[in-house]
């Protein structure tokens, strides 16, 4: 995220960026972090880290899903975000302590092996440098800890992908001006998204940082993807991963 256009547009769109996501996906972007939350399987006191944690709802989709929850931190480098996502967590019904830090997601000021989980939702797009990024992550995590990315993608159905496109280059940034009042958010995110690479390239991207046993899994047809991997117990036991056959346990959603 180290592009100064995209920490002012996150600024900017902050207030009708809950509106927007829900309007836009049709609700499915809370379905997906509860898919990716349960995706994890979370320990009991587990510390987890949100990365881009933007206005909170993946925190929050976390304390939803555990019923004890150990240290949670989340980092975002837009100050309005961070705004939005403290009066979220701090007002019932979720009033819990969470840690909310200014930073950026290639210079992450914690200490190596702080956390069981690291998470980054609709983030991972807007950093250039992503293998530098996962291997930030990677540096924080317990040896066994775990990743998950979760990100917009395109349909490989062509039939859907050409709809999904014209709703996604017409349709969408229409509504977003509309409500955002910000002319280049909407713009660029349809850009952004067709511009990320399909699942088996980015599951490259994260054996080159260190990942093993990396899963990921479609969601709704195609148009959101998670992706799972963990930190090795140790250097020595990392497995060789084939990017064109990687399972994901539970099935494809159709």
């Amino acid at each position: 995220m180290e592009l100064d256009f995209i920490k002012e547009m996150f600024d900017s769109i902050a207030p009708r960026y809950d509106f927007l996501n829900r309007l836009l996906s049709l609700r499915q972007d809370v379905y997906w972090r509860r898919t990716m939350i349960s995706a994890l399987r979370l320990p009991q006191h587990a510390a987890v880290l949100d990365v881009a944690c933007g206005t909170g709802d993946v925190l929050i989709e976390i304390l939803n899903q555990t019923d004890s929850p150990g240290l949670l931190a989340g980092v975002d480098f837009a100050p309005e975000m961070l705004k939005l996502a403290h009066r979220k967590l701090t007002q019932p019904p979720t009033r819990s302590a969470v840690s909310l830090i200014a930073g950026n997601a290639l210079y992450l000021p914690f200490a190596p092996g702080s956390f069981d989980a690291i998470t980054i939702a609709f983030g991972i797009r807007n950093i250039m440098d992503r293998e530098t990024a996962l291997r930030r992550f990677f540096h924080c995590l317990k040896p066994g800890g775990r990743v998950a990315v979760l990100e917009l993608a395109t349909p490989a159905n062509p039939f859907f992908l050409s709809l999904y496109l014209f709703y996604f280059s017409r349709i969408l940034p229409f509504i977003g001006a509309l409500f955002s009042k910000h002319l280049k958010a909407y713009d660029y995110l349809p850009a952004s998204v067709i511009n990320f690479p399909p699942p088996e390239k980015f599951a490259a991207v994260m054996k080159q940082a260190g990942f093993d046993k990396i899963q990921w899994r479609r969601l709704t047809l195609g148009i959101a993807t998670i992706h799972i991997g963990q930190k090795p117990l140790s250097q020595d036991n990392r497995l060789t991963m084939n990017p064109k056959n990687i399972p994901f346990e539970p099935q494809e959603i159709r």
